[in-house]
C-alpha cells in the first residue's frame, strides 16, 4: 500500500488528484475509491494511503483511506514488574 497527500479534490465533481510520496506523477482519485463511512471526500494536504492501478488514461488511486484511520491506535503499555 502506498502513501501520499491529496493535491486537490472537488466535492461537486467527485474527483481529484493525489501525490504519491517520493513521486512526481499525480494519481487520479474518484470518490467511489474512498474507503470511509458517510460522505466520501478528501481535503487538500490530507495524508492518505492507497493502492495504485492502471486506468484507461493513467494511474488511479484506489482503496483510499486517511493515513490517520490506517494507523492503529494502541493503548499505552504499563510495566508490571513485581518486587519480591
Amino acid at each position: 500500500m502506498a502513501s501520499g497527500k491529496v493535491k486537490w479534490f472537488n466535492n461537486a465533481k467527485g474527483y481529484g488528484f493525489i501525490n504519491e510520496e517520493g513521486k512526481d506523477e499525480d494519481l487520479f482519485a474518484h470518490y467511489s475509491a474512498i474507503q470511509m463511512d458517510g460522505y466520501k471526500t478528501l481535503k487538500a494536504g490530507q495524508a492518505v494511503s492507497f493502492d495504485i492501478v492502471q486506468g484507461p488514461k493513467g494511474l488511479h488511486a484506489v482503496n483510499i483511506s486517511s493515513a490517520a484511520a490506517a494507523t492503529v491506535a494502541r493503548a499505552p503499555q504499563t510495566s508490571s514488574t513485581a518486587d519480591a
